[in-house]
């Protein structure tokens, strides 16, 4: 369904299970990015809006979050 979120992790979240999965494929009809802990994927979800959650991740890429 178009409508049921189709979570995936990062390629790169092969760090001991400290990640999130998102769901971008409600990006474009619902303007939404659901998020949720990769550990709990029964506990909440947090939906940001596409355009935040886009920002976000250019900060990531650009290291103005600092180096964890």
């Amino acid at each position: 369904m178009a409508d049921e979120p189709r979570w995936y992790k990062s390629s790169y979240s092969n760090n001991g299970g400290d990640c999130i999965e998102v769901a971008a494929n409600l990006s474009g009809a619902h303007g939404i990015v659901p998020v949720r802990d990769s550990k709990d994927p029964n506990g909440p979800v947090l939906s940001f809006p596409t355009d935040v959650f886009s920002a976000f991740v250019e900060g990531v890429k650009a290291g103005e979050f600092g180096a964890v």
